[in-house]
């Protein structure tokens, strides 16, 4: 069976090239192909010589995910339907989202196929956890992404952990894909634009507090109490939110860093004035940011909060002291905002929300 090669650390190349009995630099050629060039086939590397690259087209394989389908958004964002190798089936498919701004293009991956989670608010947990991806699925996204856009891209590009999935329960893949993509010789992205958001695992969180290289952190809050958080993220039940925000005060933060904390706004739920001085009062002294989203459209029990409300759950953390910033998110359109990854092929009007029981 051939060798799988994207998704291989330098160090795992240099072991594979060895057993070719090949000289350790060629581990570094390719993996400077393969993740900084973005050269998927082995006849494309052409600082290798003829024979290894025919005994590599003979014996390996670089099986990045394929394009099933692309959901382009009226604001440019573009949502990619992936089929992971060879099998377009619905249980081997996955989502990524490109989204480009002025300077700057951000890539939102999943870590997993579907979720385990089961946040009531979130479309992808109606999916369930199909699978874990493996590392080079998941740096894969990240490459198809770039390759697609090549003509068009920006100085920057931030890459958000924040698609299907929990990352921090497919840790050794998430952090194999993270130590790639912050490798100055692998994609040459810094840690300030990277960045993982969990719901709350508090055992992975402190596990990446000990990694020397990790992304930035985001925790997704979502509730002021611990009943409110119960009933939308049943994960609050085996961490809840006082073991969670010990994890968050114990979290080594860099010098430029700060924990940012994810609130989604659902209409009449979480989003009195009442909420948002119990979560200025939950993150006090920690060095921090709330992004605030207003829930996105979708076949679930909830509603979009009102404008005004939003604008005053922001206002009552930032006269807390508390930096709070609302986060509209791109592509609502074409499902492909926060919340609604969930392998859907059909447009967003044949989607209804359901009332609030």
């Amino acid at each position: 069976m051939p060798v799988e090669l994207l998704g291989k650390s330098i160090e795992e190349l240099r072991e594979y090239v060895a057993s070719l009995g090949e000289a350790p630099y060629r581990a570094k050629q390719i993996y400077r192909a393969i993740y900084a060039e973005r050269r998927f086939g082995f006849a494309l590397m052409t600082n290798l010589p003829v024979a290894l690259r025919a005994r590599l087209y003979a014996e390996a394989r670089i099986s990045a995910p394929g394009v099933v389908r692309r959901f382009p958004s009226a604001d440019g964002s573009v949502r990619y339907l992936m089929a992971l190798g060879t099998d377009s089936a619905r249980a081997s498919q996955i989502e990524a989202v490109f989204m480009p701004s002025e300077g700057r293009q951000t890539i939102c991956i999943s870590t997993q196929a579907g979720c385990a989670v089961d946040c009531h608010f979130c479309l992808t947990a109606q999916l369930g956890l199909i699978r874990n991806l493996t590392a080079g699925e998941i740096v894969g996204q990240v490459l198809i992404a770039l390759s697609e856009n090549a003509a068009a891209l920006a100085p920057r590009t931030n890459i958000v952990l924040m698609g299907q999935g929990e990352p921090l329960l497919n840790y050794e893949p998430v952090m194999a894909t993270v130590r790639i993509m912050l490798d100055a010789e692998g994609m040459g992205i810094t840690p300030r634009h990277v960045t993982l958001s969990t719901s709350g695992i508090v055992p992975g969180i402190e596990r990446l507090a000990r990694e020397p290289v990790r992304p930035k952190l985001a925790i997704s809050l979502n509730a002021s109490t611990d009943e409110q958080r119960d009933a939308v993220m049943p994960i609050n039940r085996k961490y809840p939110i006082a073991m969670l925000l010990d994890a968050c005060r114990r979290y080594p933060l860099r010098t430029w860093e700060r924990l940012t904390f994810e609130y989604v706004l659902l209409g009449g739920v979480n989003d009195a004035p009442e909420d948002a001085r119990r979560v200025a009062r939950l993150i006090a002294n920690l060095r921090a940011k709330v992004n605030l989203i207003p829930w996105n459209p979708g076949a679930l029990p909830y509603r979009a909060p009102e404008a005004a409300r939003v604008e005053e759950f922001r206002r009552v953390l930032t006269d807390k002291g508390v930096s709070a910033f609302v986060r509209l998110s791109r592509g609502q359109d074409v499902f492909a905002a926060c919340g609604q990854l969930a392998l859907l092929e059909f447009s967003a009007t044949a989607l209804p929300v359901l009332p609030i029981s």
